[in-house]
């Protein structure tokens, strides 16, 4: 079945951007919870169980729970490994850096009616909160015999017989590597009807190598409402805001395996820089019932994130033919005025169902008089929902809709929809509390060509309250396992670089009660 996995084009004279591929909208929208401290000690279950403020991102009912005011902050920091996993050689990396949880404020407010005590209360809040982080470092090498990078290049071309426009109308690659010999015509074609070839000796075996390095996130400013009938039923919503910043560098190179000076070919390159940048809009809806004290029953809904996001991209080859043409380096910014190419467009995230039960041990209304909890819930997340479109203010040649059409056919035929699980408790010792969660995020693929993805997180931490304060330590421990693929191949065999992922993540929340 073929599918388009990548494709970076050019419309002439606009020079227009092509380079979204179902790889970036997976990486929108498959992330772990992230939060305070106390949330994450859980394993994240928040839909059932409020009155926290990261309750704002996940269920917002659970914020008409507060009779009063807390101001939050919450820092991290991050350990990130990375071991891949390509044609039998594995290689690892790692990468650290600090974070964020939800940061901000709650003011909850309640009424009385006479003796029948509280009736009606309601809460708002306004917080911070790093919801995604896309810091990585990957890199894998391996010997391949099967194919090359370079055949992406010749399966671009397949329908152009034309030398010219292969040398001038797929910039961000394809005429690159055409310019710097990587692809070569065939000897005996004429104008107009050339046939194309390799330079590469995949024969005799290539040795590749790719190294990624990926920086940014998603940081979401949420102003939440919600309120509450007889301490019975809750309900809530969250406006939500995210800000999106993806900017990735790679490089792609790959040798001839051999010794041989005389088979025109000694190694090419491919470098690649995108910096995607952009601002969303999204509503959670959620609601908490309790049909008995002791127990807390939590569903809420998400709707697709929108965003409109901008591509910066630009690209560069180096080959290095031998005694044939020696070293050639061409970059991008020949076809773009020196500057970067720049591509407007929408996008719309997946939507997600979750549902939670939590039981209170002694649930009354002194909280100072509760002794912990159990909390668990199933998350929904249709992957394949994912999808993009053009701008209206920006490119909407028919081009550019038929581009997003096969696009969004590709996210449907490469993922799916799936369950995330988390649960965790809490003991309550008067003023200390101790925790623990887990949580399972399964997976996204289709499994079309070897694709397998999940994540299984450990929490534990530790909580203080005394006199308008609070202080959450937590540990979260992070095992996953995705795949990477330098190049997707429509009519070769092509493989991928299995990854295996391990990191903690040390959140801290120091609370106020105000």
């Amino acid at each position: 079945m073929k599918k388009i996995l990548f494709t970076a084009a050019l419309l002439i004279p606009a020079f227009s951007l092509f380079s979204q591929e179902p790889a970036d909208a997976l990486r929108y929208s498959w992330y772990t919870s992230s939060g305070t401290a106390r949330q994450q000690a859980v394993g994240g279950a928040m839909t059932s169980l409020g009155g926290d403020l990261s309750a704002a991102y996940v269920n917002p009912a659970g914020l008409g729970f507060y009779r009063t005011g807390d101001f939050v902050l919450t820092p991290g920091y991050n350990f990130l490994n990375n071991k891949a996993t390509y044609y039998g050689r594995t290689e690892k990396e790692k990468r650290n850096n600090f974070s964020f949880g939800t940061t901000g404020l709650v003011i909850g407010s309640g009424s009385e009616r006479g003796n029948r005590g509280r009736q009606h209360n309601s809460a708002f809040a306004i917080a911070i909160n790093r919801t995604a982080s896309f810091s990585s470092n990957v890199t894998y090498r391996g010997a391949n015999n099967q194919n090359s990078y370079s055949n992406k290049f010749l399966e671009e071309i397949s329908n152009d017989r034309d030398a010219n426009s292969v040398a001038e109308n797929y910039p961000f690659g394809t005429s690159l590597a055409f310019n710097t010999y990587w692809i070569d015509t065939i000897a005996g074609g004429s104008s107009g009807n050339y046939q194309f070839q390799t330079r590469a000796p995949i024969a005799t075996g290539l040795l590749q190598e790719n190294i990624i390095t990926s920086r940014g996130g998603i940081t979401e400013l949420a102003l939440a409402f919600a309120g509450a009938q007889r301490d019975k039923f809750y309900f809530g919503f969250t406006l939500g805001v995210p800000f999106l910043k993806y900017d990735r560098e790679s490089t792609f190179t790959e040798a001839d395996a051999t010794a041989n000076t005389d088979n025109k070919f000694d190694y090419a390159s491919i470098t690649e820089n995108l910096i995607t940048k952009g601002t969303g809009i999204n509503l959670k809806l959620g609601v908490i019932y309790k049909p008995v004290e002791y127990v807390r029953l939590g569903l809420a809904v998400h709707t697709p994130t929108f965003y409109r996001l901008t591509d910066k991209y630009n690209a560069s080859v180096t080959t290095n033919t031998e005694n044939y043409q020696g070293t050639q380096t061409q970059d991008s910014y020949i076809f773009t005025g020196g500057q970067d190419a720049e591509f407007a467009y929408w996008m719309f995230t997946p939507y997600r169902i979750m549902a939670s039960g939590s039981y209170v041990l002694r649930e009354i209304e002194d909280v100072r008089k509760q002794k912990g909890f159990l909390t668990a819930d199933i998350e929904y997340v249709n992957y394949k929902a994912s999808s993009y479109t053009t701008d209206p203010e920006g490119d909407n040649s028919q081009t550019t809709k038929d581009y997003f059409k096969s696009l969004n056919k590709a996210i449907d035929n490469a993922y799916k929809g799936t369950f995330n699980f988390r649960a965790g408790g809490e003991l309550k010792f008067t003023t200390i509390m101790a925790r623990l969660g887990m949580a399972y995020y399964g997976n996204p693929y289709k499994d079309i060509a070897g694709e397998k993805g999940s994540r299984f997180q450990l929490t534990g931490g530790l909580g203080y309250r005394n006199k308008g304060m609070f202080i959450d330590l937590t540990y979260v421990h992070t095992m996953g396992k995705d795949v990477h693929f330098a190049y997707r191949l429509q009519n070769r065999p092509y493989s991928g670089a299995g990854l295996k992922q391990t990191g903690g993540n040390a959140v801290l929340t120091v609370g106020f009660k105000i």
